[in-house]
């Protein structure tokens, strides 16, 4: 009898535990930077968060260093729903709905502060609402930071030190006509081709925060970075709705309040070690010079075109809001 009762209770153990082991979803994440970036990082503690809160019933796996495509093609991924998960460049959603390119307007904000808060608030919430009739959820903004110009050539400091330069910028209009307006000739280029590019000289710039030229290793073949800080740069967590919407309301619970975490998670990660992503690639090699507000105003200026220019475009609308929380 003793022996039963033990086979008996074995068996109802290995069942628990096969039930445990068997997962009811799979989210598929994919992201373009590297497994140590910050972000990666955070996305880690998301899928412990979200395997422990569903109890095995949802199971999340890691894709970065573009292993499922670049910006674009996760965004297409997740619309599609063959991906159920990515971390973009909000830039990289221009071309699904171009009112998004209003986080790309220069100098919209001057402090992270300002930039989280206009996201988190009134000027997120339209955007998001866009994006869900586009077949996308949006988790949550996160940090990818202010853009900085690096290049082979010479230090930036004003505006005509850019001319001439071949820079490469993402596939995102906004950032397309900034740079004209600075005399440079900006070329669309996805990540995955942008170290070689640099190396073989097809481009002499590009622009990203501290953050991806150290991931980018860039320092390896630029010589300078200029804080020129014309974007503050997000990162968003998009989900296919049609997934989300069809996941139990415990278990999406369960998904959403992971995926807070993880933005938070990786907003403090990403504010506390940008001065650690300096120190290295300037000991790596690149010279860093800093431009005080009286040297980014003639920038500030000569780039104010392209609000008027993209008026139309944005509409009334998403651009009322952004200029009423521009700081």
């Amino acid at each position: 009898m003793k022996k039963l009762l033990a086979a008996v209770t074995f068996m109802a153990i290995m069942a628990a535990g096969a039930a445990f082991a068997a997962p009811e979803y799979t989210i598929k994440v994919g992201y373009i930077g590297s497994d140590t970036h910050p972000t990666m990082q955070a996305m880690k503690v998301f899928a412990k968060d979200v395997d422990a809160g569903s109890k095995g019933k949802i199971k999340v796996e890691l894709y970065p260093n573009a292993q499922l495509g670049g910006d674009r093609e996760l965004c297409e991924g997740v619309q599609m729903g063959t991906i159920q998960m990515a971390i973009p460049s909000t830039s990289a959603l221009a071309g699904f709905d171009k009112r998004i390119q209003v986080l790309d307007l220069p100098y919209l904000f001057t402090t992270r502060k300002a930039a989280f808060d206009a996201v988190d608030g009134e000027l997120g919430q339209k955007l998001n609402s866009y994006l869900s009739k586009k077949g996308f959820e949006v988790l949550g903004y996160q940090e990818n930071g202010f853009r900085h110009v690096t290049n082979s050539k010479r230090p930036i400091k004003t505006p005509a030190d850019l001319k001439g330069l071949k820079i490469r910028t993402m596939e995102n209009p906004m950032h397309i006509a900034f740079f004209k307006e600075l005399g440079v000739n900006p070329t669309p280029m996805s990540w995955g081709e942008l170290y070689t590019a640099l190396q073989q000289g097809t481009v002499d710039a590009e622009e990203n925060p501290y953050a991806m030229i150290d991931d980018g290793k860039f320092y390896e073949v630029q010589k300078y970075v200029s804080e020129t800080g014309h974007v503050f740069s997000y990162e968003i967590l998009i989900a296919n709705k049609k997934f989300m919407d069809k996941l139990p309301a415990d278990l999406r619970k369960v998904v959403v309040d992971a995926a807070h975490k993880a933005i938070m998670t990786q907003r403090a990660s990403l504010e506390k070690e940008e001065a650690a992503f300096k120190a290295k690639v300037t000991k790596a090699g690149l010279t860093a010079n800093e431009l005080t507000p009286e040297q980014k105003k003639p920038f500030v200026d000569a780039t104010k075109k392209v609000y008027a220019q993209f008026e139309n475009e944005l509409g009334k609308e998403i651009m009322d809001i952004a200029r009423k929380v521009q700081k």
